[in-house]
């Protein structure tokens, strides 16, 4: 009985999931955000390299983005099937040997640089 609601619910966010464009560690993604002040909801464009991605294939899926801004870096995680999220934009393919991309934290300028797919 329980294992059919899961599934039910899971097949929910399927289609969330499957609108969304393959993204991997090493690209640059633009990420469309609703951000909600007051009454009012505008969307915020968040661009920035793809650190890593979490629980792949589930619905509790995140994954991690981190740029630059006036020489300090931010990191974000999103959830992939977060309703906030209007759209994510692959701008770059990034050309990387490693799933988790923890040591661009330590790198800054052009040692922080990631090779183009080509």
């Amino acid at each position: 009985m329980s294992q059919d609601l899961i599934k039910l619910v899971e097949a929910e966010y399927q289609d969330i999931r499957d609108s969304r464009p393959d993204f991997g560690p090493g690209d640059t993604v633009n990420v469309h955000v609703k951000i909600k002040e007051g009454n009012k909801e505008r969307i915020q464009q968040y661009q920035g390299t793809v650190m890593q991605r979490k629980n792949r294939s589930t619905n509790g899926e995140t994954f991690t983005v981190r740029k630059v801004s006036n020489d300090i870096a931010v990191e974000r995680i999103f959830p992939l099937t977060s309703p906030n999220i209007d759209k994510i934009e692959v701008l770059r393919r990034g050309k990387v040997r490693r799933a988790r991309l923890y040591y661009l934290r330590g790198r800054k300028g052009k040692s922080a640089r990631i090779k183009e797919k080509l």
